[in-house]
């Protein structure tokens, strides 16, 4: 028998924790960045282009200078010297093509919402005002604005590029020597097994987050302060420093208080840049928060993409090879990590599932619309959308149940450590507990039976049940392997602790939240690991001054990486007061242990609190020789491998044939995240991801006309749900800790969204499949499940196994 060795009594970790921001939050004593107030403090407004591509050929701007309270209007023409360009951090390959992106267009638009002149004056109010003064004439050009036609370069986006294909990316499992020739498999299905294409749309997505963008840049003080509403402080500075010429040491960002990011604020924005140049030319401080049209219109998108697939499997249904070729819309800019978003897809498509070959193919296309990046999940819903449907449409072609048919092809508990066919190796996990309790919580059976019930009796209104069994890949990720694939950044987090000698304890965290409750979570993980109050852990983050290194937050990586930057600078902290309470104590360091905040010597009663040290170790009067004051300690993480959080998710959804109404009955999901910190925390990640998918599922959709007006600019025509469209969850966990960090975590804030979306539409196309629909296109609105019900089998909006890339956009009306 193996010995094991004892762990000390977890005290915070895995105890729900009331947040200790929402006190703040709650009762509005927030540090939003449209509530900081500054002596002298000037408001920016922004001109935009009301067409989706055109040439600039004047810019009168003298109505609006001479209007109240005005003290400067700027052009492109006027700032084209200091206004840096926005930068690229993932190209894909050298070759690829990317438009240079200013912050205000000079001479020339490329999407509609795109600054063509800014106005600052003595209120925003004013500013907004004048900014209506400014008459700009235009010479409109033909826009690239289906995204298939834009990808056979009908029309050019930027004509100067010679094309619209901006980059091809290929994985291919025959090539890297992780499975076999993918069409070999597929030609070999074709003969004796069964072959599933399809055609898929992920629609363009807008991150309707609670707190529209919001900018303040004082240049009064040795350095330049920036605050803003933004999920990377950190990389902001750097970017800041890099493209506008002004010195790194000068600039200080701050991120205070940010009301949700979703992806939406990874981001360096045109108008960041551009308060900052203003704010430096006026040398006074000044303000921009845009409206929420502004907000709908002209921040970034997520998601935009055709995917046409291959599935191939043998007739009893064990999955054999899969085949992705996307076609993904990066709007008329490359973002940040824009290019790269559907590669972070490219590993998940193969899912949970065993392969024998797999092949990934993006082609990122330009069109004359706002630019396409990272939206929460950021390519790992649309690889899992593919497959899970996919799947679904196997079992039915073979009559077998959807979750037997995952089960018959997943891969099993015991045999983790498992590399994918994609390259990719899952550290640990356990689908067959995942399900097994989601199906028990669900009720599945007694679902299934009402359902065929329903049907028997042509009940007008018809039941679906829809699955979603996925995993995902975050924790981004080992900067080697970042490298690797023309990351501009690497992958580590920072963080440091400070023992003050009050006996509290300041954690200093690089990555920057937004809403996920790392204040809390951090302190339980503090507390722990020092044997400290939980209430005496102060975490600070989002200030490039107070806490100068860091990567930020995106890709649910904050607690997998910046979590696991905390348990080292933590452990370090007790190392460096190892000598001084061995010294105090008059012990040898040999003898020590520590436990529960306090270093004891064996076999005696003699201990002193890590505090204790900590106040010693200030005052210094009783110090070894040799050993500097304070016991404070830093220290940088860099993950061994990304982690890999998997759960089941089961719907039920209610058709009404007539209409196409859908309304959902149920909703079972049961993830396994590994180690739990804050449980409270993690069921609010949940629902808050869980909605999202569900409302790309069925209501979300960015829309533009054939001029290439977002038609879908405000809440009336961007649905988004509010609490009356919506059920209760049943959420649940089972636990299969990482292996790969100290913790045992697993990311959580994507999960829900990742897996929801396609659990819905399974869900909805299994409530009329017997009517001959085999998909409806997202978002499953009333009139499109209406439409395929009552043009199923003659084109509408099914799609047949045979049918090659469409010619126009469908949904673009």
């Amino acid at each position: 028998m193996t010995a094991v060795e004892a762990q000390p009594e977890t005290k915070e970790i895995g105890r729900d924790r009331r947040r200790k921001e929402d006190a703040r939050l709650i009762t509005g004593r927030t540090r939003w960045t449209d509530n900081i107030q500054l002596n002298g403090m000037l408001h920016m407004a922004m001109v935009r282009s009301p067409f989706a591509h055109a040439r600039i050929t004047s810019i009168d701007t003298d109505a609006a200078k001479a209007a109240p309270n005005v003290l400067a209007v700027l052009t492109g023409q006027d700032v084209a010297d200091d206004q840096g360009v926005m930068a690229t951090a993932w190209p894909l390959s050298a070759e690829q093509k990317s438009p240079t992106h200013l912050p205000m267009a000079v001479d020339h638009v490329a999407f509609a919402g795109e600054v063509v002149a800014l106005v600052i004056a003595r209120s925003a109010a004013e500013a907004r005002d004048a900014a209506d003064l400014v008459e700009v004439d235009y010479e409109e050009l033909p826009a690239a604005l289906d995204l298939k036609e834009a990808a056979e370069d009908k029309v050019l986006a930027h004509p100067d590029l010679g094309t619209n294909v901006s980059a091809v990316w290929v994985l291919d499992s025959g090539e890297a020597g992780t499975g076999g020739n993918v069409d070999e498999v597929i030609a070999q299905a074709r003969e004796d097994g069964i072959v599933i294409e399809r055609e898929y749309r992920q629609q363009r997505l807008i991150p309707a987050f609670m707190e529209p963008r919001s900018t303040v840049v004082d240049p009064t003080g040795e350095q330049i302060t920036m605050w803003t509403s933004s999920q990377i402080p950190h990389i902001t500075r750097f970017l800041l420093a890099a493209t506008t010429g002004t010195s790194e040491s000068k600039i200080r960002v701050i991120a205070p208080d940010v009301g949700g990011g979703f992806g939406g604020k990874l981001q360096t924005t045109p108008e960041e840049w551009l308060v900052f140049v203003a704010a430096k030319r006026l040398g006074k401080p000044v303000k921009y928060t845009e409206t929420r049209s502004e907000s709908l219109v002209a921040a970034h998108h997520g998601r935009d993409q055709w995917q046409r697939l291959t599935l191939a499997a043998t007739k009893d249904g064990r999955l054999t090879g899969l085949k992705v070729d996307l076609l993904a819309d990066m709007g008329a800019y490359i973002g940040l990590v824009g290019g790269g978003v559907p590669v972070l897809g490219a590993w998940m498509y193969n899912a949970i599932y065993k392969f024998d070959a797999y092949q990934f193919k993006t082609t990122n296309v330009i069109t004359n619309k706002a630019w396409v990046d990272a939206y929460r999940g950021a390519g790992r819903p649309e690889a899992t959308y593919a497959i899970e449907r996919l799947v679904d449409e196997l079992a039915a072609e073979l009559g077998m149940d959807p979750l037997e048919l995952r089960e018959k092809n997943w891969i099993k508990h015991e045999e983790f450590p498992f590399t994918t066919v994609a390259g990719m190796t899952y550290d640990s996990g356990n689908y067959e507990a995942a399900t097994a309790r989601a199906k028990e919580l669900f009720g599945y059976d007694e679902l299934r039976a009402e359902q065929r019930e329903r049907r028997e009796r042509n009940d007008t209104v018809q039941l679906g049940i829809g699955v979603s069994t996925f995993t995902e890949m975050c924790g981004l990720a080992p900067s080697r392997v970042l490298g690797q694939l023309n990351y501009g950044a690497g992958g580590w987090e920072h963080a440091t602790i400070r023992m003050l000698p009050t006996g509290k304890v300041e954690v200093l965290t690089g990555t920057s939240a937004h809403g996920q409750g790392h204040e809390t979570a951090w302190s339980q993980i503090v507390a722990d690991r020092l044997g400290v109050p939980f209430e005496d852990v102060e975490v600070l983050h989002g200030d490039t001054q107070i806490v100068p290194r860091g990567m930020d937050t995106y890709g649910s990586r904050s607690l997998v990486v910046g979590g696991e930057a905390l348990v080292l600078a933590a452990d370090k902290v007790v190392e460096k007061a190892k000598p001084i309470a061995a010294h105090l104590l008059e012990a040898s360091v040999d003898d020590l242990e520590f436990k529960d905040g306090r270093f004891g010597v064996r076999g005696t009663d003699q201990g002193i609190g890590i505090t204790e040290v900590a106040l010693a170790s200030f005052a210094a009067h009783n110090l070894p020789d040799g050993v500097e004051p304070g016991i404070d300690a830093e220290a940088t993480y860099d993950p061994v491998s990304f982690s890999f959080p998997h759960g089941t998710h089961l719907c039920a959804m209610e058709v009404d044939t007539e209409t196409g109404e859908t309304r959902m009955r149920k909703y079972t999901c049961v993830d396994d995240i590994g180690v739990i910190i804050n449980p409270l925390i993690v069921s609010g990640q949940v629902h808050g991801g869980l909605l999202q998918g569900i409302s790309q599922a069925l209501w979300e959709e960015a829309v533009y006309d054939d001029s290439g007006t977002l038609v879908s600019g405000t809440f009336t025509d961007y649905l988004l749900p509010t609490a009356a469209d919506t059920i209760s969850f049943d959420i649940d966990h089972t636990t299969s800790p990482s292996t790969t960090n100290t913790l045992g975590t697993k990311g959580v804030g994507e999960a829900g969204t990742i897996a929801s979306t396609p659990a819905v539409v399974n869900a909805v196309v299994d409530a009329i499949r017997h009517l001959g629909v085999n998909d409806v296109q997202m978002p499953c609105t009333p009139e499109r499940v209406w439409k395929a019900i009552n043009t199923a089998g003659s084109g509408g909006e099914t799609v047949d196994a045979a049918v090659p890339h469409l010619s126009t956009e469908e949904g673009q009306a």
